[in-house]
This record gives structure tokens, sequence and C-alpha cells, in this order.
């Protein structure tokens, strides 16, 4: 999945430094469960997220799967991204590891979904389907971040099928929208703003500033609720992914 690798780019002065705001968002995910201690990416584009995860989080261990060698090998060449002890490559259609890791009881706290191709995100892990088996795979305080565009066609749609499946969620949006959800009642805006500041310290010099990320927390609808789930029989995504 490649992504988009300008979102990945990285100050050479401040080479921890994330340029780009999608990153920042999805890394508001810690503002719902600031100490994940399991993590699965699905998509690796430059490697940022794990990279800023590994730095926040010193016990966490991140599961990545990128279906691309490719990708893998540009962004341990380029963008500094590093496998180890802590961070492993699985590479592997991201719906086929999710359900092997179904069936092998495998439990995350914190998912994230950043997979795209060409076009945008593959059609079959934008389902109902697919998104029940990753809520399959949360543990109890689970979270799921999930990078979308704001302003798509399917804007409607994706956002029922998450509803769907996932009930309340908050959007986040300044340029893309990330969808950030709970498995557990949603924290409320003391509890995010309390969150936001315990990894303040590692997080504020890459760029992300809570201050800024709070407000743009929403769980107001912005979508047409009439629009029809996606399933793996209705999936349309290449007719339907066009700008409005």
């Amino acid at each position: 999945y490649m992504g988009d690798w300008s979102s990945d780019v990285c100050s050479s002065d401040l080479p921890d430094r994330i340029t780009l705001n999608y990153p920042k968002l999805m890394l508001g995910s810690l503002y719902l469960n600031p100490q994940p201690r399991s993590v699965l990416i699905i998509g690796l584009g430059g490697g940022t997220l794990p990279r800023a995860l590994v730095k926040a989080l010193p016990d966490v261990a991140i599961d990545v799967v990128e279906i691309d060698p490719a990708v893998v090998s540009v962004a341990k060449k380029y963008f500094g991204f590093a496998t180890g002890d802590r961070v492993h490559v699985i590479e592997m259609d991201g719906r086929v590891y999710v359900k092997r890791a179904i069936r092998e009881q495998r439990r995350y706290d914190l998912i994230m979904l950043d997979a795209f191709d060409h076009e945008y995100i593959p059609e079959h892990l934008l389902t109902e389907e697919f998104l029940r088996e990753v809520k399959t795979l949360l543990a109890p305080g689970g979270v799921v971040a999930a990078n979308t565009f704001s302003s798509s066609r399917l804007y409607d749609h994706e956002s029922v099928t998450y509803a769907a499946v996932f009930g309340i969620f908050f959007n986040v949006k300044q340029e893309n929208r990330v969808i950030l959800i709970s498995n557990t009642t949603p924290p409320t805006p003391q509890q995010l703003a309390a969150n936001s500041v315990i990894h303040d310290g590692v997080l504020r010099p890459m760029g992300v500033d809570a201050a800024k990320i709070l407000p743009l927390f929403s769980t107001k609808p912005d979508w047409d609720a009439r629009a029809r789930v996606l399933t793996d029989q209705y999936s349309p995504a290449n007719l339907l992914n066009l700008k409005k």
C-alpha cells in the first residue's frame, strides 16, 4: 500500500518532525488510549507512525502489515524506518492478515488503518465485513484510527459504514479526515485533554500539538445517514471516489 509518500516527509534539519497533518491526527489516537502496548498498522507509507509510536511508548510492540516489499525497502532506505524487537513487518495483504490474526486470537490496543493504492483505500478494506473483523481484533479499551479523505463521493458511505460497526466515533478533519474510535464509552473532552498531555514532551517536538488537534474532535454527524453501507457485495470504490 503505497500511501502518500509526501505525508511522511520530515524536515532534514528536524528528522523527527512530521510536516503534514494526517499523521499528527492519527497520533491523536493516543488521546483515547494513551498507553497502548500492542499496535497493528495496516499500510506502512514512509513509516512515520511506527517511528513516532516507538519514541512515545517505550514498551510498545508494533506489527506493520504492508503488501508491497518495495514500500518497505524505500521506507528503510530514505525515511529512517527500522524494524527490530519492537517493530515487525509482515508483507501481506491487510485483510488476509486480519483474518489470520483473528484465527490466532491476537488482540491489539490500537489498530491504525492507513492503506492506500494508486487511487484510494482498497475496496476490500472499506467494507462493513472488514471493519467487523478489525473490531474483533481490539482488546478491551482498544482504539481504531483510520485515515480517509475528507471530500469524496465515498464520504457518506464510509461514514455510515463505520457508524454501523462502531457506533459513535470522532471525526477529526484537517485536509484528510481521520476517524478515531474507542470500543468502550467514548472519552469525555476532559478525559481527552488529560490524556493529551501524557506524551506531550515527546510528541510536541514532532509537531503534534494537542492544542491544535483537540478542537478538531467532533462526534457530530456531517454525512448523509441515508447513504448505503459498503459491504463486500456493494463496494464500488473506484466509481464513487471522485472529488465532490
